[in-house]
C-alpha cells in the first residue's frame, strides 16, 4: 500500500510509518513534528511565527499538493491538520479526498467531539474538561472549548468525520466520544510504541526512587501537572534519602527521552483513565507509571492479569498517597516494572499495532 499519513501527535505517526514499513507499505509523513517535539518527519510544514508565516506556509502547501496524491491511504492525525485556520483546512481536505483513494481521521487529542462530550454527556468521570458534573474552569479548557463549539473547527471537524471513509482512536477516552456518533466506522487501536531492545531495565530495588515528570509549556494546569508535581515534591521534603525529582520541560523529543531514562517512576496526565505516548514510552523502558490506569482501560484492550499502572483520581491528595506508598513499599517496583514492558510488548509493539492499522484500512477500502 501506499499510505500517507499528515500530521503529528506525539509520535504516533512517525511510529506507526516505521511498523508499517516494516511490513513493506511505502509511507510518507508530512508533519510540522508537532512543534517543539520535533518529531521524525519526510516533508516538514512547520509553520514560523507571525502572519508573514501563514502565507509562506500556504505558498509551501500549495506547492505541496501535486505530491499528496494517488495514495491507497490518507490518514489526517485531527482536523486541523496544518497549522492554518479551519476555514482555509476545507479545500486541502477535499482536494486529498478527491485525489486518493481513501482517507481516515485520527481521534487522537484535542478536536470537536472530545471537547462537547465531556462537556455536555460527560461520559467520564473525570476528564481534561469535568470532574464529575462539575466543569473545569481552567484557562486553557475554557480556551479549547471556545475554539471548539460554534466555530469553524466544529463545522470542519463534522464535515470530516461525516465524510470519511473511517475514524481511528487512540484512547478510551477518544473513543467513547466518536463511537455514539459513529459506531459503524470507529475503532480503537491502542498506541503504537518501538521498544528499544538494547536497553534491559535491572528489576532491583532501587536505593532511591527516581521520579520523572514532563512539563508542557503553557499546559500544566490543564493537566494536572502542577498538582503532580506538588505532591512529589512535598514527598521529596518527607523522604529526602528515598526519592528525587527528575523534570523536563518543554524540550524536544530525543532530550525528553534522555532525561527520562533511568527513571523509576513517571508522573504523567492527572485526568486520563488511559496512559499516553509519554507514559506507555516510559513504561517500555520499565519505568512505572503513575497516572491514568483505570478499569475501562484495561477492558477496552482486554486485559485481564497485568495492572502495571498506579492509578490515581485527579487530586493531590491520591497522587500523595499512592507516591508514598510506593516510597514505603519499594519492594513492588521490580514487578511493577517488569508488568510495564510486557504490557506495552504485549498491547502496544509498533509492529502489532500497524498490522491492526492495515486490518481496519482494508475492511474499510
Amino acid at each position: 500500500m501506499k499510505i500517507l499519513f499528515i500530521g503529528e501527535y506525539s509520535n504516533v505517526h512517525a511510529t506507526l510509518a516505521l511498523g508499517l514499513r516494516q511490513l513493506g507499505h511505502q509511507v510518507v509523513v508530512v508533519s510540522n513534528g508537532d512543534f517543539w517535539k520535533n518529531y521524525q518527519r519526510d516533508i516538514d510544514v512547520s509553520r514560523v511565527p507571525g502572519k508573514l508565516g501563514g502565507i509562506l506556509l500556504m505558498l509551501k502547501l500549495y506547492m505541496l499538493l501535486p505530491r499528496l496524491r494517488d495514495y491507497d491511504v490518507v490518514q489526517i492525525i485531527n482536523p486541523m491538520f496544518f497549522e492554518v485556520k479551519a476555514h482555509r483546512l476545507f479545500a486541502f481536505y477535499r482536494y486529498l479526498r478527491k485525489h486518493n483513494r481513501n482517507l481516515f481521521l485520527g481521534g487522537y487529542g484535542m478536536d470537536y467531539y472530545w471537547v462537547s462530550e465531556c462537556i455536555n454527556n460527560k461520559p467520564l468521570r473525570y476528564s481534561d474538561f469535568n470532574i464529575g458534573n462539575q466543569l473545569r474552569k481552567t484557562v486553557e479548557a475554557l480556551k479549547e472549548e471556545n475554539d471548539w463549539i460554534g466555530t469553524d473547527k466544529e463545522k470542519l471537524n463534522k464535515y470530516i468525520a461525516d465524510d470519511c471513509d473511517g475514524i481511528i482512536t487512540g484512547l478510551y477516552e477518544y473513543w467513547v466520544c466518536y463511537h455514539p456518533h459513529f459506531p459503524q466506522k470507529t475503532t480503537f487501536i491502542p498506541y503504537p510504541i518501538r521498544i528499544q531492545e538494547d536497553t534491559e531495565p535491572t528489576f532491583q530495588i532501587p536505593p532511591k526512587i527516581k521520579v520523572f515528570i514532563g512539563i508542557s509549556k503553557g499546559r500544566s494546569e490543564y493537566k494536572g501537572t502542577h498538582i503532580m508535581l506538588k505532591a512529589a515534591e512535598d514527598l521529596q521534603q518527607k523522604y529526602p534519602q528515598q526519592m528525587e525529582i527528575r523534570r523536563a520541560e518543554g524540550v524536544p523529543f530525543e532530550e525528553y527521552q534522555h532525561l527520562m531514562d533511568g527513571s523509576d517512576v513517571i508522573l504523567d496526565q492527572l485526568y486520563s483513565y488511559t496512559p499516553s505516548m509519554n507514559s506507555l514510552l516510559a513504561m517500555s523502558k520499565g519505568i512505572i507509571v503513575v497516572g491514568g490506569g483505570e478499569p475501562e482501560n484495561y477492558d477496552i484492550i482486554h486485559e485481564k492479569e497485568l495492572r502495571p499502572i498506579i492509578n490515581v483520581e485527579p487530586n493531590y491528595e491520591s497522587v500523595y498517597h499512592e507516591l508514598e506508598q510506593l516510597i514505603m513499599h519499594p519492594e513492588r517496583i521490580p514487578e511493577l516494572k517488569k508488568q510495564s514492558i510486557e504490557y506495552v510488548r504485549k498491547h502496544h509493539d509498533y509492529l502489532k499495532v500497524a498490522e491492526q492499522y492495515l486490518q481496519f484500512y482494508q475492511k474499510h477500502t
